[in-house]
């Protein structure tokens, strides 16, 4: 099997996410920063392609206004900045939804894309669930992404229990999910991570509730 030609996607590493409402609550935000610090290494160090993606909303929005301290990407990021990275701003979930990333990506060959940032109930999700319309295969950094506590109408949920239910999601169907040094591992040895499907993970999850 041919060895993954990967893209690492960072998404949405901004400071809202550090200080602002929308602060990640699980896994703690720093250790996830380290590791998308460690992922912008590994891909600098292999000659990896990246794209770095901000979300963007119009001037006087509660976050991520254009220009304010909530739309600036973390200064950890900022200070790594290479020309050579695809630098994008959405206003979307998907990476993908209004922008021209896919087609970047096709220039570049890539089959596969690694995504870390954040957050994992949201743009994460959304950006797997679009590679999969597109024909890409998915990588998700569990310890390299993050989630919120949210509450609403429907009931509540801690980011712990969101983050942990999403990557058990994810990993059956739309992405690959593994830690960081994993993936390291499978990038300098040249292989895809490996992945679940629906089929086995539903008959597991039979099992591990039988009775």
């Amino acid at each position: 099997m041919a060895a993954p030609r990967r893209a690492l996607v960072v998404i949405d590493v901004q400071q809202e996410y550090f200080d602002g409402i929308l602060q990640i609550q699980a896994p703690p935000r720093e250790a996830t920063l380290a590791n998308v610090v460690r992922a912008l290494e590994v891909a600098e160090r292999e000659g990896m392609p990246v794209v770095v993606v901000q979300h963007e909303l119009p001037e006087g929005a509660p976050v991520f206004a254009v220009g304010s301290d909530s739309w600036s990407l973390h200064p950890e990021i900022e200070r790594r900045a290479m020309p050579t990275w695809k630098r994008v701003t959405k206003n979307k979930g998907s990476v993908f939804a209004g922008t021209d990333v896919a087609e970047w990506l096709a220039g570049q060959d890539v089959d596969t894309i690694t995504l870390v940032g954040y957050m994992t109930n949201n743009c994460d999700i959304a950006t797997a669930v679009g590679a999969e319309e597109r024909g890409l295969a998915a990588e998700v950094l569990s310890d390299a992404t993050g989630a919120i506590h949210l509450a609403n109408e429907a009931g509540k949920v801690s980011a712990q229990q969101l983050h942990e239910v999403l990557l058990v999601l994810l990993h059956s169907n739309f992405a690959a999910v593994a830690s960081t040094e994993d993936w390291t591992a499978a990038v300098a040895e040249g292989e895809a991570l490996p992945k679940s499907d629906l089929g086995t993970s539903a008959t597991q999850g039979r099992a591990a509730f039988a009775g």
